[in-house]
């Protein structure tokens, strides 16, 4: 049905102002880590529509409530860019056509919406009209997050890369399946150790109805496989498309195929797209024009067997890559150890002409080029035993490459502790689960928290590697000579990390994990400029307990803060307004976010806040209301409030999740290795 009024999200906030960043240096003999400035999330800079199919306007709703933003359905997109840019606008993709008359096109980001369920595809021509295309399946429980996933990366809210070219190293995984649905019981465990997954589109088998395989997979079959593999992990992926003169399958006949495959993957917003270096430099051009935030891999493979590192075909090879990439990969096959050497000399003259950007990501093929595999630190390619096949000669696992580094000395054994209030805690023996499916050769002692100079013993031994601590301790504690920017505005350290220095000995950074597992939760059906402007509440027995979410919430620009239970009075004290009475609550006419931190005994006490809202909230449209419960209670609750928020509207996240996702968070920092969340649900069961 054709809507006329504009729907909007209701009590919005003042944004404000970023709290100032914080000095990580403590004492005479501390010293400074490098910890980036949080910045807010950007808004979108222009209108988005969407375009969608016959009975399919549910998707416009969806958006805005993805996005936060107020929507509409129209006719014409003539007003477009003239009016409010915060507005979702969407457009029946039969009258896009009509829609486009006397429209400016730059003024809005054009997404083509189409549901897969009926065994449709979208037709091509209205795609090339638009800026992106997502294709969905309401009957996947995992719709509403594969579509904040693909929003989040299209409109720049999230940009992995960023976050993984700051890693000392990282890997990817390939599927070498001929269909994804064969990798998705073990993908959970394949991708452990992985930054990223790669789609070898040119591996995929397209069934046919004759049993005869087609030479290239169908546009439609590609789509279905990347919509599949996308639902199921949370790591970036890599759309590859290799030609067989590089060990893969697409023909080489056709460069234009290739440009077809590659220019969708970028609408489809995919994070990383490989392009071979052989393909035309126009074609590379092009897509390098409109890679939008996906970034590009050159790629370049020689199986001669002949190819030198310190030819001068070696550097022209990397210039040439670097005109149009983000990342250069250089890959060949070598028969001498002595190559290895040499591959290495290469890297270390390219970083010291090019600097550190582009990244430079080459290792050798076959036996004999093993070596390089675990000296490479830019995005690894990696293999798993339940991989049918390998992608290229002599991959190596993850487990392997840390097992080669720790025998060449560049993965030495570490003392790490799980300090808390009992002998052994869930996280520590999930931990110790990872170390070993990653062959680290860590060793993980679980002690309990005792007094304070018990704990400055402990960090103080010359083998302590670092630890995760429950509960948390002070960012003050005098053994601790530094902390990060959010450690000391929370006022907590649940993870002191061994970082490495110019000294002899690690130097120890109290870091805070718990509010980037906070922050990844919230963001997982919600873009993160959703939450800017709007008001939240939080409960809680003590600053405290309440200090991590306050900053996390902080980070996403949220507007006032109210807070239920306690006083604050510390760094994040500016800003928070506390409920006195019933008149405080009725002032706030609908909060965007309720966050309840409060002890199981008083678990009960959000409840009530939790049905007013929804009862204040019936006014307003459904898709726009956007109201997040997060309950951070530990222990046996008293009632359910999860359950009474689900069942007033409320999209309801429980500790578990935050529980898992600072997981992620604590192996990153103390061991730099990438375990994603979904294999931390579940192999740690619910012990969390």
């Amino acid at each position: 049905m054709m809507q006329t009024a504009i729907h909007k999200p209701v009590a919005m906030t003042l944004l404000p102002e970023t709290p100032s960043p914080v000095t990580s240096i403590k004492g005479p003999s501390s010293f400074a880590i490098p910890t980036p400035v949080q910045t807010l999330p950007p808004e979108p800079s222009r209108a988005v529509v969407i375009v969608y199919g016959p009975n399919q306007d549910t998707i416009v709703q969806v958006v805005a409530d993805i996005l936060g933003k107020p929507w509409t359905t129209e006719a014409s997109l003539s007003t477009l860019g003239r009016g409010s840019s915060a507005v979702v606008t969407g457009v029946v993709a039969a009258n896009l056509g009509h829609a486009l008359e006397g429209c400016e096109k730059s003024s809005g980001i054009l997404i083509n919406t189409h549901c897969v369920d009926d065994g449709s595809f979208p037709d091509e021509s209205l795609t090339d009209r638009c800026d992106y295309e997502f294709l969905y399946s309401l009957r996947s429980p995992f719709f509403r997050r594969d579509l904040t996933r693909f929003l989040s990366l299209i409109l720049g809210q999230t940009r992995p890369h960023e976050d993984l070219k700051t890693k000392s190293r990282t890997n990817f995984i390939s599927t070498t399946f001929p269909d994804v649905h064969a990798a998705l019981p073990n993908l959970d465990i394949l991708s452990v150790g992985s930054d990223a997954v790669e789609l070898r589109v040119d591996l995929l088998v397209e069934p046919s109805p004759a049993g005869i395989s087609k030479r290239v997979p169908s546009m439609r079959y590609v789509g279905q496989q990347l919509m599949l593999l996308r639902q199921h992990t949370e790591l970036p992926i890599i759309f590859t498309t290799r030609c067989t003169k590089e060990n893969g399958k697409f023909p080489m006949d056709d460069p234009g195929l290739f440009y077809r495959y590659l220019r969708r993957a970028i609408q489809w917003g995919v994070e990383y797209i490989d392009v071979e270096l052989w393909l035309p430099e126009d074609i590379r051009r092009q897509l390098a024009e409109v890679k939008g935030n996906s970034i590009i891999m050159s790629a370049f493979h020689d199986f001669s067997g002949t190819w030198k590192w310190t030819s001068p075909e070696a550097p022209r090879i990397f210039a040439e890559s670097a005109k149009y990439a983000d990342i250069v990969k250089m890959i060949a096959m070598v028969n001498t150890v002595e190559a290895n050497y040499e591959l290495e000399y290469f890297r270390s003259t390219i970083k010291r002409a090019q600097g550190p950007y582009p990244l430079l990501s080459a290792v050798n093929m076959g036996q004999m080029g093993q070596l390089s595999r675990a000296l490479n630190t830019v995005f690894s390619p990696i293999t798993h035993p339940l991989l049918p096949m390998i992608a290229a000669p002599g991959q190596l696992t993850a487990a392997e490459i840390n097992e080669a580094l720790h025998i060449m000395g560049q993965l030495p054994k570490r003392d790490l502790y799980a300090i808390g209030s009992f002998r052994a805690t869930p996280q520590s023996m999930f931990m110790e689960k990872c170390f070993n499916e990653l062959s680290l050769p860590h060793t993980l002692t679980s002690i309990d928290r005792g007094p304070m100079n018990s704990i400055e013993r402990v960090i103080t031994q010359p083998s302590f590697g670092g630890a995760s601590v429950h509960p948390p301790i002070s960012s003050s504690t005098a053994c601790i000579p530094a902390v990060s920017d959010a450690a000391r505005a929370i006022g907590l350290v649940d993870t002191i990390v061994a970082a490495k220095s110019a000294a002899p000995k690690a130097q120890l950074v109290g870091e805070n994990a718990t509010w980037k597992g906070i922050r990844a939760t919230l963001t997982r059906d919600y873009v993160p400029s959703a939450y800017r402007g709007r008001a939240a509440i939080i409960l809680a027995g003590s600053e405290s307990e309440a200090s991590a979410a306050i900053f996390a919430l902080r980070s996403l620009g949220v507007g006032a803060i109210y807070t239920v239970g306690f006083r604050a009075s510390g760094p994040l004290a500016d800003g928070l307004e506390p409920f006195t009475s019933i008149q405080s609550v009725k002032l706030v006419e609908q909060p965007f976010v309720i966050v309840s931190a409060l002890p199981p005994e008083k678990s009960l006490l959000v409840q009530p806040l939790l049905r007013h809202y929804r009862t204040s909230g019936q006014t307003s449209p459904p898709a726009t209301r956007g109201k997040v419960y997060l309950d951070l209670t530990r222990g046996e609750r008293n009632g359910d409030p999860v359950g009474v928020a689900v069942r007033a509207g409320w999209t309801a996240y429980g500790i578990e999740d935050v529980n898992a996702w600072t997981t992620v968070e604590t192996l990153r920092l103390l061991v730099g290795q990438n375990v994603p969340f979904d294999f931390v649900r579940m192999a740690s069961g619910r012990v969390f």
